[in-house]
This record gives C-alpha cells, sequence and structure tokens, in this order.
C-alpha cells in the first residue's frame, strides 16, 4: 500500500513514518519543517521513506507531488498542537490548521486517494459532560488549537471522495521519545526538568486528571485505520481509557527517576481542561487494536531515552 504521511517530521509523524516503512508499506512523507526536526530526514530516507520538503496550505505544488505518487491512503497529521499558542496566534492556527487540512484533502481527492485519515484531538470535545468520554460528547472545543480541529474534522468528511471513506482518530494526551519539549504534554516537559535535576512544575492544584497514551499505541491505532473496512465516515477515541491525575504522574516520575525533589505549583493556564480520559470501546472493535504499553513502562522507557540523550 502506498500511503502519504503530512507531517512527516513531526514527533508523532516520524514514528508512524518508521513503522509502516519497516511494516512493508511504501511511505511518502511531506512536511515543512516549520516545527518538524531536519534530522529526521536521513532517518527516514534511510528507512526507504521519501521525504519532500513541503507546505501543506500550497495546493498546487501538494496536488502536484500527490499526483505524481499517487497515494491510496492520506494521513493528515501536519498541524499546530499547543493550546496556549493558539491563544495568542489564532490567524496562523487556522491558516495551518484549517486550511492547511481542506487543501490536503483536495490534493488527496485530485490524486484518486482511496482513503483519508484524520488525525484530531480530544481537545475538540472542550470540559466533559461524563466520563469516560465517547465519541457521541458534544464538541465544545476550549481553546483556538480545539476550534481548527473540531473545523478539520469536518472539512475532512464533508469534502473527501474516496471510496475507502475518511476516518477520524481523536488523540488523547500522546507521549513518548522524540517528542520537542517546546511544544509537548506534560510528560516530555516534567521530563525535561527532571533531567536536569530541576522540579516538575504543574499549573494549577495537579487534580486535574488526563488520559496518556504512548506514541507506539497511536501508531498502531493509525496503521488498523489504513487497512479496516468502514461502510461510512467514522470518528474514533485514540487513548488508554484510563485517567491519571497530574500529582500522581510528576510522583511517579520523581520516584522512577530516583530524583530528591517536589513539585512546584503555578497559575492553571487558559483553555486547560479539569478532566478527562477515553472511552475506547469503538476503537477496540472497529479496529481490532488495543493499547499494550502502561504508564510505568512508557515513563521508565522515557527517562532511559532522556538520559541517553543528555
Amino acid at each position: 500500500m502506498r500511503v502519504l504521511v503530512t507531517g512527516a517530521l513531526g514527533f508523532i509523524g516520524h514514528h508512524l513514518c518508521l513503522h509502516l516503512a519497516r511494516e512493508g508499506f511504501e511511505v511518502f512523507g511531506i512536511d515543512n519543517l516549520s516545527r518538524g526536526r531536519e534530522d529526521r530526514i536521513s532517518l527516514l530516507r534511510g528507512e526507504g521513506v521519501e521525504v519532500n520538503v513541503a507546505d501543506v496550505r500550497d495546493l498546487g505544488l501538494l496536488t502536484e507531488y500527490m499526483t505524481k505518487v499517487r497515494p491510496e491512503v492520506v494521513i493528515h497529521l501536519a498541524a499546530l498542537i499547543s493550546v496556549e499558542e493558539s491563544f495568542e496566534k489564532p490567524l496562523l492556527y487556522e491558516d495551518v490548521n484549517v486550511r492547511g487540512t481542506v487543501t490536503t484533502v483536495l490534493a488527496s481527492n485530485r490524486a484518486g486517494a482511496w482513503r483519508f485519515v484524520y488525525v484530531s484531538s480530544a481537545a475538540v470535545y472542550g470540559n466533559p459532560r461524563y466520563l469516560p468520554v465517547s465519541e457521541e460528547h458534544p464538541t465544545e472545543p476550549l481553546s483556538p488549537y480545539g476550534v481548527t480541529k473540531l473545523a478539520g474534522e469536518y472539512f475532512s468528511k464533508t469534502l473527501f471522495r474516496g471510496e475507502g471513506h475518511t476516518i477520524i482518530l481523536r488523540l488523547f494526551n500522546v507521549y513518548g521519545p522524540g517528542q520537542n519539549p517546546e511544544y509537548a504534554g506534560v510528560i516530555t516537559k516534567f521530563m525535561e526538568r527532571l533531567v536536569k535535576n530541576e522540579p516538575p512544575v504543574i499549573y494549577g492544584d495537579g487534580g486535574q486528571t488526563r488520559d496518556f497514551i504512548h506514541v507506539a499505541d497511536v501508531v498502531q491505532a493509525i496503521e488498523k485505520a489504513l487497512i479496516t473496512r468502514v461502510s461510512n465516515d467514522i470518528i474514533l477515541n485514540i487513548g488508554t481509557g484510563r485517567p491519571t491525575s497530574v500529582n500522581e504522574l510528576a510522583h511517579k516520575m520523581i520516584k522512577a527517576f530516583g530524583a530528591n525533589v517536589k513539585p512546584i505549583y503555578t497559575s492553571p493556564r487558559k483553555g486547560d481542561i479539569r478532566h478527562s480520559y477515553a472511552d475506547i470501546t469503538k476503537a477496540k472493535k472497529l479496529l481490532s487494536w488495543e493499547p499494550k504499553i502502561g504508564l510505568d513502562e512508557g515513563i521508565r522507557e522515557l527517562i532511559k531515552y532522556g538520559k541517553s540523550t543528555r
């Protein structure tokens, strides 16, 4: 199967490209290097992934490239992902996340793609009215980032014309090796401070809960979304289905790291959701998938990776 991945040099993107290439897929990657790492180009090319430096907002260039490689499936990962930054730069987020999705879908249609996989976010739900959060939960995003991801979902569903339909994956809190500390989630930010023997910084009282899922489990879910036959567009939550408080996470990481520090508490951040964890019943059933890496195991792996890259 010929697969094209946008955002191929990003955190999830490069893990996905490497995995798919090693599983025998013919993989093509697009990234404009605004947030992705340039050193990953040689890494991906070494595994047989063709990497093209391009911006998903450039419809002409995107159409030309996709028409040349003729991917059967397009996986749209390219996006700006910081909730905090989205309040400061809403026009940029609208341009990259919404316009970039529209142009990617249009180019996919013109290239005759069979399936479109749109990687969305749990941020589209806003503050949950009930837990765990199912795919039928109302969508009430609290940030411009969440709004742009929800808009991308609608454009993907209404514009894509392939017979394999659109599959939307709403990711919860993804973590793992190679995450950009500047735009990463709380686990990587805690890790960055612990590596320097500095205490983790917690925004708010730490009682907020999250559903932390390892990037390797996310990659497995995306792979399943490439090959699973569906009769219509579908939306699936991708998480673990288990909540962990930020306080619990901090203490787990401090203990695993063997650090003699205590968390520092500061003001809550605008747009932060209080409690969130996923109902993954549909993903388990429709994709025959379930997460395999527990949080303790994932933290140990990340600490080992962090120490090795110091």
